[in-house]
Formats: C-alpha cells, structure tokens, sequence
C-alpha cells in the first residue's frame, strides 16, 4: 500500500476525500470566476423570461417582450411590398406583350420573376428550369400548352390538371393496355410507329400497321402527322423531345398506362404581380415564343 505524501508548509486544507492515499486540496475558485459564473445564472434567468424559451406541447414560451423573428421577418416583408407597391401596380396594369419593351419594368419583373421561379418552381423544373423526368424543360421551344408570354402566364395561373382551379389545363390520354382499348400487338405496333417519326423504331416491319393504329386512336389529338394539338396539350412526336423519355420502353409504358402529370394553380399562393414576373422571367429563358 502506497504512504500518502507528506504535507508540504503553505498547502490548503484537503476536502477530506482520499484515493489511494490520494488527497484532494480544498483549492476554492477565483472569485471573478464565481462571480461571473453568478451573473451568467441571473442572464440567463432574465433572458427566458423576456425573450422565447421554453419550448412547450404546441409552442414555445413568447417572453414578456412579445419579440419574434417571424415578426421580425413578415416586417421586413412587409417593408419590401410597401417599397415594391407602385411598380407591382404598374406591372399588374401593363399588357403583358409590352412589358418587354419598357426597360425598367421588364428588368424588376425578371429580376422578380427568377426569385419567385427559386422559391417556388425550382423543385420541379430545377434551378436551371431544365426541367427533369415528368417534368418539362422550359429552356426549349416545345411546349404542351403554348409559349407565349400570355399562355405561360395562364398555365401558371390555372395550373394543369389539379382539382382546384376550374379553369386548370386539362387533357387527359387514355390508358390503352390498361383499359384494353388496345391488344398487345397493336400498342407495339403503334410505339413502333410513334417512335418512327422522331427516329428509328424498334422493329420496323411493325410501322406500316402501327400508322392505321395511330391513325385511328391517336391521331385526333397528336395529328395525323404526330406534331400535336396546343390546344389539347397533346405533345409533338416528331421532335425526339420526350418528357417521361423516348426508349421503346417508355413509349410503351406512355400507350399503355397514360400519364397524368399535374401542377398546381399558383393563383392561390402568388399575388398577380408575381406570377406575371415568373412569366416573364421563364419566356425571357430561351425558350419563350
């Protein structure tokens, strides 16, 4: 067993706990420390009291001073509509075919528009508004519903296909293998055929009947010659630009099961001044007519 060590002159009283012939000094804390230690306490105290804090079952606690940052952020918001209020007014009342010819409008309504199209847009259409699967590139000139600048505006307004907005896009293709509409042979033959027209077919020898097929189950909407109706949203399928893909495959999983793709009306979240900018903004991207 180890001897404990001999207490030295001058050493402080011990805490009385012993390991191992081990003692513990009794050295007491600075008292600026202990007094700042004390002062963090009190605070800490008062900083729970006066601002949010504790977090509770539904909220947390809102402090004797009401302070908040979404206050804080929906003034700030505020501030910048109020800023903003005459040309919003001005953007609202202009035509929207000559807003591009006034500087100062087109230049804030872009700028306004590339913010609104990051906040709201960019999930689906992506940052670049490249778009991605089941979801259309708006950089090229293929659109479903018409590229203008008034028929983007509506298609952001109305939406396509939600049940909210009686005035949403609306076209809907037929599920032709699920709803047996057509066998098995005649939707090979009529992807064949629609793959034809952009490209090269998986098997040729089936173009010729796939074309009566198309004929006389696709060609109301898509045309007689697969370039598509605006106004059905029916897409071009001549053009080799596919929105859910072009492999045999794809097609197939289109003629046989229908898509059905939907976006929101964004007149229930936007003001009318910013979906006008987000339509400006995304004509101004390339692919604008």
């Amino acid at each position: 067993m180890s001897k404990a060590p001999q207490r030295q002159k001058g050493d402080p009283e011990t805490t009385g706990h012993s390991w191992d012939g081990i003692e513990e000094f009794n050295n007491p804390l600075p008292r600026w420390w202990l007094w700042t230690f004390y002062v963090c306490i009190i605070w800490a105290i008062g900083y729970s009291i006066a601002y949010p804090a504790w977090p509770g079952i539904k909220s947390a606690t809102s402090g004797v001073l009401g302070w908040s940052t979404r206050a804080n952020v929906a003034a700030e918001i505020e501030a910048a509509n109020e800023a903003n209020a005459a040309i919003n007014a001005q953007l609202v009342s202009a035509e929207l075919t000559e807003i591009s010819g006034d500087p100062e409008l087109n230049g804030y309504a872009v700028s306004a528009g590339a913010a609104v199209f990051k906040t709201w847009c960019a999930q689906c259409h992506g940052s670049g508004a490249a778009g991605a699967k089941g979801y259309p590139n708006l950089l090229d000139d293929d659109w479903l519903w018409g590229g203008d600048i008034e028929a983007i505006h509506t298609t952001i307004t109305h939406g396509v296909r939600n049940e909210d907005d009686e005035d949403a896009r609306y076209s809907q293709m037929p599920a032709f293998g699920r709803d047996e509409l057509l066998a098995e042979d005649e939707i090979d033959q009529v992807v064949n055929f629609v793959m034809s027209l952009s490209g090269e077919p998986q098997d040729a020898s089936l173009v010729e009947d796939g074309k009566v097929v198309f004929e006389d189950n696709c060609a109301s909407c898509h045309m007689e010659d697969g370039t598509g109706d605006r106004t059905q949203g029916a897409p071009n399928l001549t053009d080799a630009i596919w929105l859910y893909g072009g492999d045999y495959a794809t097609v197939k999983e289109t003629v046989t099961n229908a898509r059905f793709g939907v976006m929101p009306n964004w007149n229930a979240r936007l003001t009318e001044a910013e979906i006008r900018s987000a339509a400006l903004y995304v004509h101004q991207l390339g692919g604008g007519e």
